[in-house]
């Protein structure tokens, strides 16, 4: 095992660790969860890399590339404002 195959193995764990905390409401849809995805994808994305597992590695590019834009969504996201009652 190379310092690829571990790279690539942390990302995994980071996506199974993202997904686990997810679906079972221990956290939401939000920075954190999108952190952990980019974190995931471009780990995984290394590890791939120097393995020409070309489908793969376009696979994590296009998760990170997912996670960038919904963190840049929550970012630029206006806050919701509380109607009052007359």
């Amino acid at each position: 095992m190379d310092i690829f195959d571990i790279i690539g193995w942390i990302g995994m764990v980071l996506v199974l660790v993202a997904y686990i905390l997810l679906s079972l409401g221990k956290i939401k849809n939000g920075y954190f969860y999108q952190f952990l995805n980019l974190a995931a994808g471009t780990l995984m994305a290394i590890g791939l890399f120097p393995k020409n597992a070309w489908f793969s590695f376009t696979l994590q590019i296009i998760w990170g590339l997912v996670a960038i834009i919904a963190i840049i969504k929550l970012a630029t996201k206006k806050p919701k404002t509380k109607k009052k009652k007359a």
